[in-house]
């Protein structure tokens, strides 16, 4: 095996400036974005929190219930203004309490940026970067790059076709404006032609103009998501290989009703079928994304362990997909991934997160022994915490310089 040896060289602001590899020096054209320190108020079941992050990798151990889980979605929701779980706000604020506060302080490519949430019971929630509000939330999606792997993500194979059309929209939506604007359009026709469906209405010239907005709309997001699951595949391919030895073929399938159809002409002719039912029956937010395991449908045949690999895999494509798109690394968060996978699949998934190709990482699980031996083959800087009924105690932190 072919060794390659690094000589890092940082900065005044501890960012590697240059690496060393097999005798040439290679400019690190790599930005970074990091979580300085998490603050938590009544969040779920975490009376009060501040975590103060390491630059690569923070490790959090309890038991089950204990609030792991609850700290990675705090980050995932300053990313992304929601909850991992799709739980509505109010189930969010610690029970008996009447707000919660979260706040990220960044350190983005070198400048800070201070993101704050408030929400309150029956009350709009506030969104702030840098203390001043926003306008709309979508404006925040994409500052905050984000990939979170979970228990919950079973219902990617397992769930009905909108939890996929959802993984799929979160991933380009943080990299493409014009692709979330035209989602947030569709959406808006969708809703509204819903609308007149339910009403019995009969005005042809209304069904048009929302008919023409699905369309318009529509073509652009089936274009995207083909174009985002074709680059999607090889890596996905790739990664599943590096973790599973067994000789196993996966595949990725975008399956929708565009493609050789006019979307306007068969918007038109289901509208009579849509009328008796109520709903719209074509369109692209219909779309799904198939998994297969050796050409059948994984959900129909994959073990626990199968689709837990999958269901990495993915997410580390995922990964790799974002960061050559986004101008920094996306955060990693890996919630309980080392359940139901056998100590092989285990030994590979930590020598790739291990990898310089990854930023911050936020690993949680029940087994200290496992992250133990995480932070001994990365070998670089860590924080490692333990949570008890919602209560964070640094437990160790360690900063490595080569």
């Amino acid at each position: 095996m072919q060794k390659y040896f690094f000589l890092l060289k940082y900065s005044t602001n501890r960012k590697i400036i240059f690496i060393f590899v097999g005798g040439s020096y290679l400019e690190n054209t790599d930005k970074n974005m990091i979580i300085n320190k998490l603050s938590v108020l009544n969040y779920k079941n975490i009376n009060q929190a501040e975590v103060v992050c390491s630059v690569k990798t923070n490790c959090f151990f309890g038991n089950n219930g204990m609030g792991k889980t609850n700290l990675l979605d705090a980050i995932y929701y300053l990313s992304f203004c929601k909850s991992h779980i799709h739980a509505p706000d109010s189930r969010l604020i610690r029970t008996g309490e009447e707000f919660c506060i979260l706040q990220g302080i960044y350190d983005y490519n070198g400048n800070e940026e201070d993101i704050f949430c408030s929400i309150r019971r029956s009350q709009r929630k506030q969104f702030k970067r840098n203390k001043k509000e926003y306008e709309r939330l979508s404006e925040h999606i994409g500052l905050l790059p984000l990939v979170m792997v979970s228990p919950a993500d079973s219902d990617l194979i397992r769930g009905g076709s909108d939890e996929r059309r959802r993984f799929i929209d979160l991933i380009i939506s943080q990299h493409d404006r014009p692709y979330l604007n035209a989602l947030i359009q569709y959406n808006k026709a969708l809703m509204q032609r819903n609308v007149l469906l339910r009403e019995q209405r009969d005005d042809a010239s209304l069904y048009d103009v929302f008919e023409m907005q699905m369309a318009t709309h529509g073509r652009l997001i089936y274009e995207k998501r083909e174009m985002f699951i074709r680059a999607l595949v090889p890596v996905f391919n790739e990664y599943h290989h590096l973790i599973c030895s067994s000789g196993e073929t996966v595949g990725l399938e975008y399956v929708s009703q565009l493609p050789g159809s006019d979307f306007m002409n068969m918007l038109r002719d289901t509208r009579a079928k849509d009328r008796l039912s109520g709903y719209s029956s074509a369109g692209i937010h219909k779309d799904d994304m198939i998994m297969t395991l050796d050409g059948q449908l994984m959900r129909h045949i994959g073990s626990q362990g199968q689709n837990k690999t999958c269901l990495i895999a993915l997410k580390l494509a995922q990964f790799s997909y974002m960061s050559s798109r986004s101008v920094t690394k996306p955060i990693l968060l890996l919630d309980d991934i080392f359940d139901k996978l056998d100590a092989e699949r285990v030994e590979k998934i930590i020598g790739l997160v291990s990898g310089d190709r990854f930023g911050q990482i936020f690993i949680t699980d029940t087994n200290r022994e496992y992250l133990d031996r995480m932070l001994e083959a990365i070998g670089q800087d860590y924080a490692l915490f333990k949570v008890e009924r919602g209560d964070v105690r640094l437990m160790e932190n360690k900063s490595v310089r080569i």
